[in-house]
């Protein structure tokens, strides 16, 4: 379907890829990967005619279309959102305005009407129009929605509608540069199963490991100039990759060992007429060896970690009745929320649930209507917002953007934090506004660094970083000892993080006291025990429909017993979950006040003198004393974590 053959690209001097060839066939389904700036959306540009290769050849199949979907930017005209959905070829365009502007003028009885509906009809107009609405709802828009001009969206629904347009359009390959930037959770969910069934093929770029291991059955990567194709998802890759660099490895030393045997021999020998014929041979078999190159240094990545924050008390941050609208639009009546030192909360919920406005109420920049935010004893409170640019200043330099802090800081000290986020030399005095977005996010996380809170509140942090960011992320915020409160989309960042799960609907809040499967899991056993009564509500109902009156009276008596069962079941259900936790509750007290208790004996013996009378006593009553210490934290944690479900379960009774 497509063919790439030899191809090479340069910019200024620098080589982003040479002699690259790939091939793409009708159904695959291939991830794009490689650091940013490694060309990944130059490849894009070049496939789509927009850019020429400097050499090498780019060949589409007849009648093959191409659908690609923009980063970000993508257009935002007059349209509506329906129009543009369904706008999937420039006649049912053009129809689509005439039948608008026949509409409007209330001159729906003309044959021109008839004849320019009938040829609507005839493209299949009507039955697009359904598909399209369809996925517009499965991409989380309203039907009020779908007749709204584009130009008053947000670019992030804007780069939706033009999604959905794909998606109608059904063209044979899809070229997706970050698809997933501008969905939220749910909505990537049904994407992901969406792009499961899609008929043509798929190339894309993605940072999102969740993702492409959901979807993909070729990893193909841009690295050093060079392309890489490996077969299996993103985890398959990063096993095959590493497997590959070491047999590489293994063999260059063994060749670069052999080749040192065979010079130190003709070093030797070489000046003696006995050995000169032997020399000259070895330096031959050196000659004709097929060399293999040496292994490339890794590209340059993120290398940081967050500066453990001062410690807080055990109560972080609460909303007390919190209050907050967008004009009209209530979001949050009497709102409460509390977050404790050391929980990594995610945030989830349908796009336009609150999650983000939640995240600013937390953060302080929107000031709530009515109630109160109260931080925590020696709390201090860093915010990293979605759009970086909400944070940064266009016209300043990166240098003067990293200085922008309370700390007094040396410019010696900024500028090495900035190369640890692979701002160095001359891009320190790059203008904000030309960055990319993982600069962006780049420069924001170095704010953050540079004034360290012990709170940090981070919506979508993950967009626009390379999968080696997203990484080297996710290792200092696992590393960090302070509270985290945070929205993403990407599922392997919140698996990877979260400690307690927020599920934010209808301006209501519920708390879910354990990791993202625990979420999913108890979720899907509300759904199940939502269903089944469901079900055995509308057979009751079915069946008393259609029996003469004894007969319904019977049925109406059993219905009310399979209620009542149900009733009971769910009864006995609480109230073993509550004593449960009960005991969970009380084993753990008594964990932490049996170790407590062996920590006050084992301190008290340290102080006695004759302890170190005793030879090793001191050292072995240390150790002991150790492992308290690194036990007890985890204990309290689990304390906290389970008291909180208890309290919650009590409420619920």
């Amino acid at each position: 379907m497509l063919t790439l053959s030899e191809v090479s690209k340069a910019y200024a001097g620098r080589t982003l890829f040479a002699d690259l060839s790939l091939q793409v066939n009708r159904e695959d389904r291939i991830g794009l990967v490689g650091p940013n700036g490694a060309g990944k959306s130059t490849l894009f540009s070049l496939i789509l005619s927009q850019e020429s290769p400097d050499t090498g050849r780019i060949e589409l199949q007849r009648s093959c279309t191409i659908g690609h979907l923009p980063q970000e930017n993508a257009p935002a005209n007059d349209e509506t959102v329906l129009e543009l959905a369904t706008a999937i070829t420039p006649e049912l365009a053009h129809l689509g305005k005439r039948l608008k502007q026949f509409a409007s003028h209330h001159d729906q009885d003309s044959a021109d009407f008839h004849e320019v509906q009938s040829e609507f009809d005839h493209l299949g107009g009507y039955q697009i129009e359904i598909k399209a609405k369809k996925i517009l709802l499965g991409l989380s828009f309203r039907e009020k929605d779908f007749p709204r001009p584009l130009r008053e969206m947000s670019g992030g629904w804007v780069m939706r509608a033009h999604l959905a347009r794909l998606l109608v359009q059904e063209p044979d390959l899809l070229l997706l540069d970050e698809p997933t930037n501008h969905l939220d959770l749910e909505t990537l969910l049904w994407f992901q199963e969406y792009l499961r069934t899609y008929p043509g093929g798929i190339l894309m770029i993605s940072h999102d490991r969740e993702f492409l291991n959901q979807l993909v059955t070729f990893i193909v990567e841009i690295r050093q100039a060079k392309l890489w194709r490996y077969r299996g998802n993103y985890d398959a890759y990063l096993e095959q990759r590493e497997a590959n660099e070491e047999q590489h490895l293994a063999a260059w030393k063994n060749q670069q060992r052999e080749i040192a045997r065979l010079q130190r021999f003709v070093d030797r020998f070489r000046a003696k007429n006995t050995k000169a014929t032997q020399a000259q041979s070895k330096l031959k078999q050196i000659a004709r060896m097929d060399k293999i190159e040496a292994p490339e240094a890794e590209d340059a990545a993120i290398d940081f970690a967050f500066p453990q924050p001062q410690r807080s008390g055990l109560k972080v941050i609460a909303l007390e009745n919190v209050r907050y609208a967008y004009g009209e639009n209530l979001v949050y009546e009497s709102l409460n929320f509390q977050a404790e030192r050391g929980q990594r909360i995610v945030l989830v919920g349908p796009n336009g649930a609150g999650k983000s406005t939640l995240l600013k109420l937390l953060a302080e920049t929107l000031k709530p209507l009515a109630g109160v935010r109260e931080l925590g004893h020696n709390v201090k409170a860093g915010y990293y917002s979605q759009y970086r640019v909400e944070m940064l200043h266009p016209d300043w330099t990166v240098l003067e953007e990293a200085f922008e802090t309370p700390q007094r800081l040396t410019e010696t000290f900024v500028r090495t934090v900035l190369g640890s986020f692979l701002f160095r030399g001359d891009d320190v005095f790059k203008k904000v506004g030309v960055l990319s977005g993982g600069e962006k996010s780049r420069l924001a996380l170095v704010k953050l660094l540079l004034d360290p809170p012990n709170l940090l509140l981070m919506d979508e942090p993950t967009t626009h970083l390379d999968l080696t960011s997203i990484d080297a992320l996710l290792y200092a915020l696992d590393q960090f000892e302070g509270t985290l409160i945070f929205i993403s989309h990407d599922v392997y960042f919140i698996r990877a993080l979260s400690n307690h799960v927020v599920h934010v609907q209808n301006g209501q809040l519920t708390h879910y006291p354990g990791d993202y499967q625990y979420y999913l899991d108890k979720t899907a056993a509300q759904q199940r025990a939502a269903n089944a009564a469901n079900s055995t509500t509308q057979t009751a109902a079915n069946g008393s429909t259609a029996l003469p009156n004894s007969e319904a009276n019977s049925s109406d008596v059993n219905q009310r017993r399979v209620q009542k069962r149900v009733a009971a079941e769910q009864r006995q259900a609480r109230a073993r979950e509550r004593r449960e936790q009960q005991q969970q509750v009380r084993r753990l007290e008594q964990e932490i006040a049996a170790l407590e208790a062996r920590q006050t004996e084992l301190t008290a013996e340290l102080e006695d003198p004759e302890t170190y009378e005793q030879s090793g006593r001191a050292v072995q009553i240390n150790r002991e004393l150790m492992e308290i210490i690194d036990k007890l934290p985890q204990l309290t944690a689990e304390w906290e974590q389970a008291a909180t479900r208890l309290a919650e379960i009590e409420a619920a009774v």
